[in-house]
C-alpha cells in the first residue's frame, strides 16, 4: 500500500517528526509493506456488486496487525469510572480511575466501570487501522484517542483510513479519508482536543 494523504490535527505529525521520528518511520514502512493486491479476496454478495472481487477489510487488518505486532506495538486499555451526575463528571474527568471511583462513592452515587481499548500503542503513540464502518472511525477520532490523551497514556493518535479510491473497491459502509477529513475540519481547529495524524492509504 502507499500513503496518499496525511492530515495533521493540532500538530500531530509535527510532534511525531520531532519527538517520535522512529515511530513515524515504522508506520510508513508498515503501510508500504502491506500487499493490498493480496488482500483482494472478498467476493461481494451485495446486490450492486454481486460476484465482484473486493478488498477484504479483514485481510488488510491482518496484514497490518502482523507487521505492527512484530515491531512491538501492543493493545492497551484506559479504565475510568462514570456516573449520572454531570457536575461530578466534569470535576473528575481528568483524574485517575481510582480517584474517580472514590469521589463518586463519596458523593453517594454508583460508580460504573468503563474503559477504552486501542489495538496498537507504542511509546505513547496510539495507532488505529480502520477499514470498518464509519461509526467506528468517528468513535476513534472523537472518543478513543481523546480518552487515552486525557488519561495521559498517549501524546498523539494516528488513524489509518482508506482513500475513497480504495473504499470504492470494498463492501459498502467503510469510512474513507476524504469524508473523515471533512468531519474533523467541520468541528473546528480545537476539536477533538488531541493531536492526531490521519493517514489516507490506497493500493
Amino acid at each position: 500500500m502507499k500513503i496518499a494523504q496525511v492530515y495533521s490535527h493540532l500538530n500531530g505529525l509535527e510532534y511525531l517528526l520531532v519527538h517520535r521520528k522512529p515511530l513515524w518511520t515504522e508506520i510508513q514502512r508498515v503501510i508500504h509493506a502491506v500487499d493490498a493486491n493480496a488482500c483482494k479476496t472478498k467476493i461481494s454478495q451485495e446486490k450492486t456488486m454481486r460476484g465482484r472481487r473486493l478488498f477484504s477489510p479483514r485481510a488488510m487488518n491482518a496484514g497490518f496487525e502482523s507487521l505492527l505486532r512484530d515491531l512491538g506495538w501492543r493493545e492497551s486499555r484506559v479504565a475510568y469510572w462514570v456516573t449520572k451526575d454531570e457536575k461530578l463528571i466534569r470535576r473528575i474527568v481528568a483524574k485517575s480511575a481510582a480517584d474517580q471511583k472514590a469521589e463518586i462513592e463519596s458523593a453517594g452515587l454508583e460508580p460504573i466501570y468503563s474503559y477504552n481499548q486501542t489495538d496498537f500503542v507504542k511509546d505513547r503513540v496510539a495507532l488505529e487501522v480502520q477499514f470498518g464502518k464509519y461509526s467506528f472511525v468517528a468513535y476513534d477520532l472523537f472518543v478513543k484517542h481523546l480518552a487515552f490523551y486525557v488519561g495521559d497514556q498517549i501524546d498523539v493518535g494516528v488513524e489509518i483510513l482508506p482513500m475513497k479510491r480504495l473504499q470504492c473497491e470494498m463492501s459498502s459502509g467503510p469510512a474513507y479519508f476524504e469524508g473523515e477529513l471533512f468531519n474533523v475540519i467541520r468541528n473546528g481547529r480545537g476539536v477533538p482536543a488531541v493531536p492526531l495524524v490521519v493517514i489516507g492509504v490506497e493500493p
